[in-house]
């Protein structure tokens, strides 16, 4: 007999080899269709499974948030499932859930294009409809390579897996190796849809083969199922790539994969987020500093990139000597700390850095402005002292309210601990998180516990940011280092003149200046407001008599820092108000014969069909508001 413990802390005696099943089952049948599957002393189990050993149980109904894993991963076996089918000898890589949905990368004896996936999509209902059970089977390693020696991607995964017992999935003929969990029927998989191919290298490595990758979704309910094909829909016409390209905002060029070119259009608006950083990083107290691109390895070295990034660093040979460019502003930073003494006095010191730094990228992982190989990071260190924590974390808190707040961007917090390649000893581990914690909580701040995903040097508040159609990026941090200043050997001088090492806290408000942009982009669906717009007024001669008040009025608006032009072009003038439109600028002004008569201008707000005469004086009060407010 065994011991199942209940979430209510009550507990029962079964027989051992018991399932989740059976126990669902034994509390009441209308539960027992309920459930997916369950935790095991937090492992999670399929419903078939037998419990050997005393357990603390909590089981999973279709809809808790932990289902819709489950049903994505068991999915993508689903659809291996009906294009091995389709496609006999296909064989497959991996097939895992990602944010949205799942994938499976195969290597098909054919080309499957866009207009198989509704093929696939019809054997897969099919295979719904036949409810085959889905069995877990344990192997030894040695059993795994014989039953896959013919497939030499599964024979390169069983040799890397350190585990001598080794779990597969069986549903009817298809058998792939996993580590599950999956539902225990194929009929519990019946809201999908096959969303797009790509191509992708086996394990992200350009060297090896190109497979073929399906990516799909899977639902608890059609309407769920329905509600995000929609949204999928929305956040299409939002591409930042798409946008960019149409706009002339950034280009992307094969003479450098991942590196982003900025068009004029494109520089405009950085130039802009640059400035308001600048503005709200001076009233803050933060003073710049500007780092080298490239350093001596002895320098990575100490700070322990050279150890736990080295793959991802570019490297070079200056006089007989290893440099690698920076992927990383903080050991130059630090640098630039000890190049002086500090007294207690001086602290806390806050210093900004907008740097540029070059991270080697699978080129598999490239996307747009979102992964790129070289962006500006918008960097901060704070060098402060044990005292100072938790007023200097909450101030920084504050000012990423502020800049969020700003573009109309909520966030969530997430604090993110000890990993498993850390650096430090367990209590400086301790006691960084404590501190974290404790700040945060000070300031009034929820956050949610995201294990092991700290910094290899420290734990870290991640800012999770929410744009206007709900999704969630990731953006800024704050990580507090107590083990760099000691491998630095960082000192300040106490009151009492001993020497003691300050606090790095070491921060990012907007993380990658290029992949916020293409965050916003895609926030705005490329309609930035006004302050940000690459250009802010187009002016509409009616005809040609109405051009030199046209570019009169441009002048004017050049003068007072407005970003305008004229649109001259021989064309009817309704297509050149909709063309307007279509570059999403904020006001088109229609020049004509009463405006030039009154001195006034008639716009028209980009989004409205509503025109509004002015005189100009008026205008440019209206617009400068409109750049002053922030559109807020």
């Amino acid at each position: 007999m065994i011991k199942i413990e209940f979430l209510d802390g009550s507990v029962e005696e079964f027989d051992s080899g018991i399932t989740l099943g059976e126990i669902a089952e034994n509390i009441s049948k209308s539960l027992r269709k309920d459930v997916i599957a369950g935790y095991v002393n937090d492992e999670i189990y399929e419903l078939g499974r037998p419990i050997e050993a005393d357990a603390k149980i909590k089981l999973i109904k279709l809809e808790d948030e932990e289902a819709e894993d489950i049903l994505n991963h068991s999915a993508a076996h689903l659809l291996a499932h009906a294009v091995t089918r389709l496609y006999p000898n296909t064989k497959f890589g991996v097939g895992p859930t990602i944010e949205g949905g799942f994938y499976y990368d195969m290597d098909a004896p054919v080309q499957i294009l866009e207009e198989d996936l509704v093929k696939i999509e019809k054997e897969m209902s099919k295979i719904v409809s036949e409810a085959i059970p889905i069995e877990r089977v344990v192997v030894s390693k040695d059993e795994a390579l014989k039953m896959f020696a013919d497939d030499e991607y599964k024979v390169e995964l069983i040799e890397g897996l350190e585990d001598q017992v080794i779990t597969l999935y069986r549903q009817g003929e298809f058998v792939d190796l996993c580590r599950g969990p999956h539902v225990e029927n194929t009929k519990l998989i019946k809201n999908f849809k096959l969303l797009s191919l790509a191509g992708a290298y086996w394990r992200g490595d350009s060297d090896n083969k190109m497979l073929q990758r399906i990516y799909g979704v899977a639902k608890k309910s059609k309407e769920e199922l329905a509600a995000h094909l929609e949204f999928l829909e929305e956040a299409k016409k939002r591409d930042h790539r798409k946008l960019g390209k149409e706009l002339d905002l950034f280009m992307l060029s094969e003479y450098g994969p991942g590196f982003p070119f900025f068009l004029p259009k494109g520089m405009i608006i950085k130039d802009e987020l640059l400035k308001f950083w600048h503005k709200v990083h001076k009233k803050a107290g933060y003073k710049m500093i500007q780092t080298p691109i490239m350093l001596n390895k002895e320098l990575w070295e100490v700070s322990g990139h050279w150890f736990t990034y080295k793959e991802n660093m570019y490297l070079s040979e200056i006089d007989k000597h290893e440099f690698a460019i920076k992927p990383m502003n903080c050991p130059g930073g630090i640098l630039v700390y000890k190049n002086d003494i500090h007294s207690y006095r001086d602290l806390p010191m806050r210093v900004g850095e907008l740097g540029i730094v070059h991270r080697h990228e699978a080129s598999g992982a490239l996307h747009g402005l979102f992964r790129v190989r070289c962006f500006t990071q918008d960097d901060a260190h704070l060098y402060i002292r044990p005292d100072q924590i938790e007023e200097e974390v909450i101030g920084i808190i504050k000012l990423f309210e502020e800049v969020y707040s700003t573009f109309g961007l909520t966030f969530a917090m997430e604090l993110s601990t000890k990993p498993d390649n850390a650096i430090g000893s367990d209590e400086i581990w301790e006691q960084s998180e404590a501190a974290l914690a404790k700040a945060a909580n000070a300031g009034g701040y929820d956050f949610t516990i995201n294990e092991g995903d700290g910094a290899f040097y420290g734990p870290k508040l991640d800012f999770k940011l929410k744009d206007s159609i709900g999704r969630v990026w990731q953006c800024g941090t704050i990580q507090l280092d107590m083990n760099l200043p000691e491998r630095f050997d960082m000192t300040y001088v106490a009151a009492d003149g001993s020497k003691q090492r300050p606090i790095m806290l070491h921060r990012t408000c907007l993380g990658s200046i290029e992949r916020f942009m293409g965050i916003l982009i895609e926030h705005y669906v490329g309609a930035f407001p006004t302050w940000l717009a690459p250009e802010q007024i187009k002016i509409i001669p009616v005809s040609e008599v109405h051009q030199d008040y046209a570019y009169e009025l441009n002048q004017k608006f050049f003068a007072a820092d407005l970003r305008s032009s004229v649109d001259s072009r021989e064309e009817k003038l309704g297509y050149l108000i909709r063309d307007a439109q279509v570059n999403k600028i904020p006001y088109s002004l229609v020049i004509g014969d009463e405006e030039v008569k009154n001195n006034s201008v008639t716009y028209r707000k980009y989004g409205s069909e509503e025109q509004v005469t002015v005189p100009v004086a008026e205008f440019m009060a209206l617009i400068n508001k409109d750049i002053e407010s922030k559109g807020n």
